[in-house]
């Protein structure tokens, strides 16, 4: 079946079999492999991509879903030279070990910013009409899809904190990098 995939804001012409995944048709196809396959289940969260902003676990949806959909990968984030806030708080705080998980969690924690940011609300959250802040609890929540085999959780928290702390309307951008001076 021929489908094209606008990923990372590059449109992809492909022909595929109908029952390829998502995930497959991003790594085996496009050779993006900062997707991971963990579970093929999705229980792990390794393979979790952005799409129309919303995150999903690529390993359960089917790529030809996602024809006119904007997709967007780890790759498509930021790159050696320009990392985004979130993968520059992850260096900062080790918010990793081994790496498997670490693309999937990026993605998780920049689809979960967006939400906390657009107010919705989680299973935890206290207020439905009022604003959602992220505390430890919703953040656990909203993060609970993603599992790290190293257990770098500590790291993760942090580094996912710094940056909706960075990326908050109003940041003192001199006071949040005293911060990190201060931490260290």
């Amino acid at each position: 079946m021929k489908i094209t995939l606008n990923v990372n804001a590059t449109p992809h012409d492909l022909e595929l079999d109908p029952r390829t995944s998502l995930l497959d048709a991003l790594r085996d196809h496009l050779d993006l492999t900062g997707s991971k396959k963990g579970c093929d289940h999705g229980q792990c969260g390794a393979c979790t991509v952005l799409v129309n902003g919303r995150r999903i676990n690529s390993c359960l949806a089917l790529a030809v879903m996602h024809e006119g959909d904007e997709i967007t990968t780890i790759e498509g984030v930021g790159t050696p030279d320009h990392l985004s806030p979130l993968q520059k708080a992850f260096i900062r705080h080790d918010g990793y070990q081994c790496g498997y998980c670490t693309p999937g969690q990026i993605m998780s924690a920049t689809g979960m910013l967006n939400e906390v940011a657009e107010g919705w609300p989680s299973n935890v959250t206290a207020d439905l009409e009022g604003d959602t802040d992220l505390t430890r609890e919703e953040l656990s929540e909203r993060m609970s899809g993603n599992l790290c085999r190293c257990s770098a959780y500590p790291g993760i928290v942090a580094a996912i904190f710094d940056a909706a702390e960075e990326d908050r309307p109003g940041a003192d951008q001199k006071s949040i990098e005293e911060k990190r001076v201060a931490a260290e």
